[in-house]
This record gives C-alpha cells, sequence and structure tokens, in this order.
C-alpha cells in the first residue's frame, strides 16, 4: 500500500454526540434484505442443488438455509435482476417445465426453480418473498396473472396453483414493476413517456388482484426519469426502487484497491438525499418510501453485457465467485451503506444487498460446503446486535485523503431500545493502518463514565484480509472490552466495524 497515497490528521477531531432534539426513529429491519437472480451459480448451484448430500428432500442447500437464519434475512427479492425482464413465470410452474434459452445472459434456463420453489425456500428460510415481475418482454396482465397464482383461491391462474399442489394461496404482498427499465442493457427497456403509463396500468391491474399489495417501481436518484414516473403512477405506489454498485466490475475484473474503496461510502448517503429530494418535489412523501432493493460495493463481472453484437464471456462470470475480493473494504463499507439507510429510517424502508449467495454475496456456497465472507459478519451484526430505533447523531470526523478525494475517518449510528436505557453504537474506522480515538460525548453514558465498555469488533490482519474455503476465520466478529479515557475517549482499531454497548 502506497503511504503517500493518504493522509491521517496527528490530532484527533472525531466526536460522537447526540444531535439536540434527537427524537428515536423505529427503522424496518427489511433494510437488511437480500435479492437473489437466475446469474451464474446464485439459484443452480447455489440455494438449488438436487442431490448434493448437502440438500434437502426439496432440493434446498440445508447449510445454506441454516445461515440465511443465522442473519434472520428478511426479504429476497426474485427472479432478478435483468432476468426478469425476459422471464415468462408460466414456464415454471406446473409438473412439465421446458427449459429456455435466457436472452439476458444468454445461457439455457432449466425452469426447475420457479415461482412455487420460490415460496418454499422462501417458507423455510423464513422471509417476505418479493416478486420483480417482467416489465420488459411482458404485458401488464401477465403481472396481474402472477398475482393471481400466487394470491388467489379462485380464477384461472389460482385454480392452477392449487391443481400443481399448492392449495392454499402464497399471500405474497412485496411486488415491483420491472427492474431498471431506464437502462439501455435491458431488454424491452422504456423510455420516460412510456414508463409512467406502464406503470400506472400495470398497478391498476396487479391491484385489481389483490388491492392491498405493496407496489414498487424501477426508478432511479436521476429527476428526468423518476419525477415523471412519480407525478403519473405515483397515487398507485408504495415505493421507488433504486440500484447502486459503486466499485465497476462489469468487463474487468479488477477489484478497486482499500482507500479507493473507502473513498465510496459517502454515495450511499448523498444517492439517498437525491431520491428523497425528488420524492418531496412530486409531492409523495406522505406515501412513497425508498427500497435499495439492488446495492453492493462491487457490480457483478460480466462482461459484454448490452453490447449484444459483442456477445458474452459466459466462464467469466465465474470470477465474481473469487474470494479474495471480498476483503474488509466490502466490510467497512457495507457497515457505511446501511448507516446510511438507517440515518434515514423514515424514508428507507427496504434494501436487498446483491446478491445473497454466490456471484458478489455474503454468501459462498460450493459443492462441499459454504464461506462466510466479510460482508456476512457485517449483516450479522446489524441484524443480531442493534436495538430497535435509531437516534440522530451529531458526528465530527478528520478526514481520510487519497488521491483527490477524501471522506470522513468514521460514520456512526446508534441504535436505542424503546426505553432508551440500552444504546448500541455502530461505527466504523475507515483508516486502514492507523488506529482512530473518538470521544463520546458524557451524556451518551447513563452516570459517570466508565473505565470499559463491551464491544464487538470485526477487522482482519490488513484491510486486505479475507476469509477463504480453509481459512474461514481471518474476518470474524470478536468481543471485546475497549478502554474509555476520563474524558470519554475510545480507540477504534484500523479497518474495523465496532459495536459499542454504551448502557
Amino acid at each position: 500500500m502506497a503511504l503517500a497515497l493518504f493522509a491521517v490528521p496527528a490530532f484527533s477531531q472525531n466526536r460522537v454526540s447526540l444531535a439536540d432534539g434527537a427524537v428515536p426513529v423505529e427503522y424496518n429491519p427489511m433494510i437488511f434484505g437480500s435479492f437473489l437472480e437466475h446469474f451464474s451459480t446464485q439459484i443452480y448451484g447455489g440455494i438449488f442443488d438436487p442431490g448434493n448430500p448437502l440438500s434437502d428432500e426439496d432440493g434446498f442447500r440445508a447449510d445454506v438455509i441454516e445461515a440465511l437464519r443465522e442473519i434472520k434475512v428478511p426479504i429476497v427479492r426474485w427472479p432478478g435482476g435483468c432476468f426478469a425482464s425476459t422471464y415468462h413465470w408460466l414456464g415454471g410452474v406446473g409438473p412439465q417445465r421446458t427449459p429456455v434459452f435466457d436472452k439476458t445472459w444468454c445461457v439455457e434456463d432449466p425452469n426447475t426453480f420457479g415461482t412455487d420453489e420460490y415460496i418454499k425456500w422462501c417458507r423455510k428460510v423464513g422471509c417476505e418473498p418479493y416478486i420483480c415481475t417482467n416489465a420488459g418482454t411482458g404485458t401488464p396482465e401477465e403481472m396481474s396473472d402472477w398475482v393471481e397464482y400466487c394470491n388467489l383461491n379462485g380464477g384461472k391462474f389460482g385454480r392452477m396453483r392449487a391443481e400443481n399442489g399448492n392449495s392454499e394461496p402464497y399471500n405474497v404482498k412485496y411486488w415491483s414493476v420491472g427492474n431498471e427499465n431506464y437502462g439501455n442493457w435491458e431488454l424491452g427497456a422504456k423510455t420516460v413517456g412510456e414508463w409512467g403509463p406502464f406503470v400506472r396500468e400495470s398497478s391498476k391491474l396487479m391491484r385489481a388482484v389483490t388491492k392491498d399489495l405493496v407496489l414498487l417501481a424501477a426508478a432511479n436518484f436521476d429527476p428526468d426519469w423518476t419525477l415523471p414516473l412519480l407525478e403519473t403512477a405515483g397515487w398507485m405506489l408504495d415505493y421507488v426502487s433504486i440500484h447502486s454498485y459503486w466499485d465497476a466490475l462489469y468487463d474487468r475484473n479488477s477489484p478497486a484497491p482499500y482507500m479507493k474503496c473507502m473513498m465510496y461510502t459517502g454515495g450511499p448517503e448523498d444517492y439517498i438525499l437525491k431520491t428523497i429530494g425528488i420524492i418531496k418535489e412530486a409531492g409523495c412523501e406522505d406515501h412513497i418510501k425508498i427500497a435499495y432493493d439492488e446495492w453492493n460495493l462491487r457490480s457483478w463481472h460480466h462482461p459484454g453485457h448490452g453490447r449484444l453484437r459483442e456477445g458474452f464471456d459466459i466462464e467469466a462470470r465465474r470470477k465474481s465467485d473469487l474470494n479474495f475480493a471480498y476483503t474488509m473494504a466490502d466490510a467497512v463499507f457495507s457497515a457505511c451503506f446501511y448507516n446510511a439507510c438507517l440515518r434515514h429510517a423514515d424514508y428507507v424502508h427496504m434494501a436487498c444487498i446483491s446478491p445473497l449467495v454466490n456471484t458478489r454475496g455474503p454468501l459462498y456456497a460450493y459443492k462441499d460446503g459454504i464461506l462466510k465472507r466479510s460482508t456476512y459478519h457485517v449483516m450479522w451484526m446489524y441484524v443480531n446486535l442493534l436495538e430497535k430505533n435509531v437516534l440522530p447523531l451529531d458526528v465530527s470526523s478528520d478526514k481520510l485523503t487519497y488521491e483527490d478525494d477524501s471522506v470522513d475517518v468514521i460514520d456512526a449510528i446508534l441504535s436505542a431500545d424503546d426505553s432508551g436505557k440500552r444504546l448500541v453504537l455502530a461505527i466504523t474506522n475507515k483508516d486502514p493502518e492507523h488506529p482512530t480515538e473518538v470521544t463520546l460525548a458524557k451524556f451518551l453514558f447513563e452516570g459517570r463514565i466508565p473505565s470499559r465498555l463491551n464491544a464487538t469488533v470485526l477487522n482482519g490482519n490488513s484491510p486486505d484480509d479475507y476469509n477463504e474455503v480453509g481459512a474461514e476465520d481471518h474476518i470474524v466478529p470478536r468481543d471485546l472490552q475497549l478502554k474509555v479515557t476520563k474524558d470519554g475517549r475510545i480507540t477504534l482499531q484500523p479497518h474495523s466495524v465496532t459495536f459499542v454497548y454504551l448502557r
């Protein structure tokens, strides 16, 4: 690591205190949701692997399910992603399944994992199903027929589900109209003028089947796209769906170094604030929330996507599964992403890491077992260690500088139980090599400042450390005690995510 590329102040200005008039906000646990797409080994060979000794009687990987229960995955978006824009759900139900050529990813999909399998898998994991419909090559009527299949007792498609062995409705609540239909890479992409009316009419048909659906639509943080959408169809929607990847590895699988990744950590909050501004400008702040339902530090590697005259390098997609890429950079970035969502918990009600298993996922499933990457452990900490409310903070931070950019060294959120008696501080130190001192305001403590505080810390032997098959515990959460000075200072380890139990 080139030390000349970054600088650390000699005297720390890092300080955390409660914001004036801080009022707790209960956050939606769906912020810790996930996403799966029919891409590479996410489904086949990932969560669904009939014949593998590690799979259950339905062909689902039992070890994967157990690991997902540990992080209490609240919701999983499926079947895509770009795959959704050419997916016709009728081919994936019933006893006779015909393999189809997936025009999105240019491979054959066996259609053996469809709606019924997805719902059954969600029930075993304990998560809400969230279906993304085909707004590319599909029709509004096809979408509403899918709702009928999932949610009705009667009707042609409700009866079809029963005939397929599932007499009780699935009652799928969350549905999205489309995926990234603004992008030229998306098959069946729409223009700005086409999109709002298409979403409006699709939503009307879907609500005609189930009136109390929670409906989302493909949006972004560009007002030229999202404002017309909300002006036309906002009255039918509950969420806008936005996506971001920061380390662009679509064509060249060369992950950015740790310090470059730290420069991306302010991005999620910037995009959230832009989207909130659009929602307010449209006058929809009373009912429209944000679903960041595809996000990750690093994009998937799929050379040639969207350049159909060139074709795909399909084998190259497996490079996304190389575990050395998932370091403490991914862990610290993910913690900052969650902090941004939690700071704006009044608007951000869902986020889905992309994906859940394999490719860039927090969990890597291979033939003989699973590996928990650094981001898995971040999810475990946020899901299991935070309290249910967030309290606004005032944070002063030193700057971490790299090349021509800089970010705050620390990023923090404070959670509290309903009584306010238990406080848990989630805080990152982005500095790759140096411990960082942080002063905690005295009124964060109950009574006098203690000499030690219990904490849970995630970091590695270096910022580039990672977990690998056979070396699974390089990055795992550790419980320890932090020394506290008389004036309330604690020291954070380098490249770390720390949960401090203040009360």
